[in-house]
Parts: C-alpha cells; sequence; structure tokens
C-alpha cells in the first residue's frame, strides 16, 4: 500500500473518531436550549447523554468482537451507516423519546465502529515508527475532539439550532461510506459467537441503575419504580457476571481481574468518571441560567480546562519517565481533588473571572496527569489474547463511571434544589453541592489508588529490580 493511500485511509479514520467524540460533547452547551425546545426537565436533560453513553460503553465489547467475526470493514462500514441514520434521526426528533432512542442508536453505532477503525488503523500502518505517528494523530484528535465539540455545539445553537450538531454528522459519514471500498481493505475473518447475552444484561443493568438515580431526583425515593429500577440493576448486573464466568467466548474475560494493579486501575477510573464528567453537564448549565451566557460562550468558559489538559500531555512522558505513572497519577488526583473543591464555592454572587476561571485551570493541570497513567495501568501485564478486553474494560468504565456519576449527582442536584429568594440562587446552591459531590467521587478514586494500586507498584518494582525489564509486559512505570 503507498503512502497515499496510507494518508488517505489515516484521515477516514481520524474523521470517524472525530464525529463519534464531537457528538458525546456537541450538545453539552446545547441542553438548556434542547430543554426550552421539547420542555425537559434538568433530571431528563441528563439521558440526552446518558442514552448515548451507556450504549456506547455497554456494548463496546462486542463491537469489538463483531468486528473479529464479520470482519473490521464490514463493521466498520455498518457502523458508520447507523450512526449517520441515528443522527438524522436525532436532528428531526419532535419530542424527547425520539431524541433519547436516537442518541442510544447512535451510542450502538459508536461501539461498532470505533473498535473496528482502531484494528484497521493497526493493519493499515504495520511498521512500529509509523503505527506510533498515526496513533499520535488519532489521539490528538480524540483529545481535542471534545473541545471542539463543546464550540461547535455552542456557536451551532446561537446561529442555527441545537438540531444541527447532530446533522454535522451526516455528510461526513456519506463521505466515509462511499470511500471504504476504494482504500479500506477487509480483514480476516475469525470463527466464533458473539456474547449477546452478556452485552444485554450489562446495559440493561447499567441503565437501570443511572434510571434509578434520575428518577429518585424527580419522584423521590419512595417510589417503587426508584427501588424496582435498581433491583433490576443489581439482578442485571449479577446476571452479567454468571454469563461471563460461564460463556465460552465472554466479551469481558474475568480473569482480567486477577490482577491488583488493573483492578484498581479500572475502578479508580471508573470513580474518577463519576467525578470528572459531571462537571462538564453542571458548569455550562451554570454558565447558562445564573451567568446568562450565550451558548457559545458557555462553550469558550469550559476552554480553559481544556487547554490545560491538553497541553499537560507534552510534559507527561518526561513525569513519568522521572517518578513513575502511579506517583504522577496521585499528584494528579490531589490537583483535581484541590481544583473541584474550590469549584465548590461558587454561589450566583459569582463570576467567571475569577471564581471559575482559576479552579477551572488547576482542575485541568489534574485531570492532564490522570487519564495517560489510569489508560497504562489498565492494560499492565495483559496477555496478548486480552489485550483487546482489557482495553474495551478501560472505555467500559470511563463510559460507565461518565453515566452513572452524572445520574447520581443529578439526584442530589434535584434534592438540593429548593424555591429560594431567586431561582438563580437556588439553581446556583445546587450546583455548587453537586459539585461537592464531584470532590467525593474523586477523593474515593485518590483512596483506591492508594490502597490498590501503591501497594502493586511497590511490588512490581521489587521483582521489576530482580528480573530485566524485557521479562515484563507493561510496567507500571514505562511512559
Amino acid at each position: 500500500m503507498n503512502e497515499h493511500s496510507k494518508r488517505i485511509i489515516l484521515a477516514m479514520i481520524v474523521a470517524s473518531q472525530l464525529i463519534m467524540v464531537l457528538d458525546g460533547s456537541i450538545l453539552i452547551t446545547a441542553l438548556p436550549e434542547i430543554g426550552r425546545t421539547l420542555q425537559l426537565s434538568t433530571a431528563v436533560l441528563t439521558w440526552v447523554q446518558n442514552a448515548y453513553i451507556l450504549a456506547f460503553g455497554g456494548f463496546l465489547l462486542l463491537g469489538a468482537r463483531a468486528g473479529d467475526i464479520f470482519g473490521r470493514r464490514r463493521t466498520f462500514s455498518a457502523g458508520i451507516a447507523l450512526f449517520s441514520l441515528a443522527s438524522v434521526m436525532a436532528g428531526l426528533a419532535p419530542s424527547a423519546s425520539l431524541l433519547l432512542a436516537a442518541r442510544a442508536l447512535q451510542g450502538l453505532a459508536a461501539a461498532m465502529a470505533t473498535p473496528s477503525a482502531l484494528a484497521l488503523l493497526a493493519v493499515t500502518f504495520s511498521e512500529a515508527k509509523e503505527r506510533v505517528k498515526a496513533i499520535a494523530v488519532y489521539s490528538a484528535v480524540s483529545g481535542a475532539g471534545g473541545s471542539v465539540g463543546l464550540i461547535v455545539g455552542g456557536l451551532l445553537t446561537d446561529v442555527i439550532s441545537w438540531r444541527a450538531g447532530m446533522f454535522l454528522n451526516v455528510p461526513i459519514g456519506i463521505a466515509l461510506l462511499l470511500m471504504v471500498p476504494r482504500y479500506m481493505r477487509e480483514t480476516d475473518m475469525k470463527k466464533g459467537r458473539l456474547d449477546i447475552l452478556g452485552a444485554l444484561t450489562s446495559v440493561i443493568g447499567m441503565t437501570a441503575l443511572a434510571f434509578g438515580f434520575v428518577q429518585a431526583a424527580s419522584v423521590g425515593w419512595g417510589s417503587p419504580e426508584v427501588w424496582g429500577s435498581l433491583a433490576l440493576g443489581g439482578v442485571s448486573l449479577a446476571a452479567f457476571v454468571q454469563t461471563e464466568t460461564r460463556a465460552k467466548e465472554p466479551i469481558t474475560p474475568l480473569r482480567l481481574f486477577a490482577s491488583r494493579m488493573r483492578s484498581g486501575a479500572y475502578l479508580g477510573r471508573l470513580l474518577l468518571l463519576c467525578g470528572n464528567y459531571p462537571i462538564f453537564f453542571f458548569v455550562p448549565q451554570f454558565l447558562q441560567n445564573v451567568l446568562h451566557f450565550s451558548s457559545l460562550e458557555a462553550g469558550l468558559g469550559i476552554m480553559p480546562f481544556m487547554a490545560v489538559q491538553f497541553a499537560m500531555m507534552y510534559a507527561m512522558p518526561s513525569l513519568v519517565a522521572r517518578f513513575g505513572n502511579v506517583k504522577v497519577l496521585i499528584s494528579g488526583l490531589v490537583i483535581a481533588i484541590t481544583g473541584t473543591s474550590w469549584l465548590s464555592f461558587i454561589s450566583a454572587d459569582s463570576n467567571f473571572f475569577p471564581h471559575l476561571f482559576f479552579p477551572l485551570i488547576v482542575m485541568g493541570f489534574g485531570a492532564g496527569m490522570i487519564f495517560q497513567p489510569f489508560t497504562i495501568l489498565g492494560l499492565s501485564n495483559v496477555e496478548a489474547e486480552d489485550a483487546g478486553a482489557a482495553s474495551g474494560l478501560v472505555n467500559v468504565a470511563h463510559q460507565t463511571g461518565s453515566s452513572l456519576g452524572l445520574a447520581v449527582l443529578i439526584a442530589v442536584f434535584e434534592a438540593v434544589k429548593q424555591p429560594a429568594v431567586t431561582s438563580g440562587t437556588s439553581f446556583a446552591h445546587a450546583i455548587s453541592v453537586s459539585i461537592g459531590g464531584s470532590v467525593i467521587f474523586l477523593t474515593a478514586s485518590l483512596v483506591t489508588v492508594l490502597i490498590f494500586l501503591l501497594p502493586a507498584d511497590r511490588a512490581q518494582r521489587a521483582v521489576a529490580k530482580m528480573k530485566p525489564v524485557s521479562s515484563l509486559n507493561v510496567d507500571s512505570n514505562s511512559p
């Protein structure tokens, strides 16, 4: 394959990743406008994000397995086609129920396309040096895509409509579908079976838990539908574990949790996202409903955090090389907790500068030091046959933490929000308390690291002194 074709394939894979990442953030700054257009409460608005996140994370491992069995190019094309169709449905949705159904369908499509895109990238760029460069471009787009989505979503909402953000995916998807047969080669198909029961029980379990918390915010904890939903979630997740124990080809090999390092990294990442992701729901709401920012201004208001987090990517290699992943991770969590605690003091009397600007800067420094170590530690000492599943679990922990954290903290928000002297005062106080809940989740993530990862790291260092470094698969101190 010549260099020109490789560049085109990389551009296609990057474009597909961009629309997947954009879709996770492009509606965040549009949420207040969506709420006004479709007459949705703050609690119901969480499902505009959660419907996408839960389907994406829940079916991600099944999507990766589908690519193995049916072929990566075929699965990638099916995912892009379904994603484009679901985007049209979301853009045209006349009601909340149809919008949420379309968002869930987008999540399923993303779960089909994303793993296959990564696999096609690895097949196309087989040499080590060119693969590193290709992955660097892919990672940069993944990191910057969320920031772009906040700004583009805000701009389109102000100038045209929140619906335009959904239609933006369609021409890109059509172009990709036309180019796939010409430039991408099909990968070998493997014999096997899809663990559909495992995927369904996990998705039903996580969705039921999230629904229970959100409903508690709306109808109260005493409602039968709340406890019934939480019970269904618990039973479904127990069934998922039982299914994975017996399945011949499970989407989640339970042996991956035998490592204390990996288990701690998965749990720590989940708790981190429980605290970190809701910030991007609550801060734009505060900026628009309390400080009366436009959608675009709210998107730009998140940029201090994003810019610093992105800049920290350049400092991470030297930090990890000098101090190791676990120490850098602990430092990042402490900084993130400090910044989030500072942000939790916002009120109706706060101004963007300095009351939000400086805490967001501090939080960005912390976040920039956290995600890379968690990813590396989650893949530590993984056998080759489990590499795909372990990578998928990292993403599942990320998506699951995002949805559960948002569900729990919206319950806190609704419980605290009471009629006050002004609606702005009540709204601001509820957001302040909810961000305080984020601090608790981040602190739990730090405790998890201290209990699980720090002792495991010390033990691994001791082993490393007695063995040649080459005998280890992925060392916790590797950059």
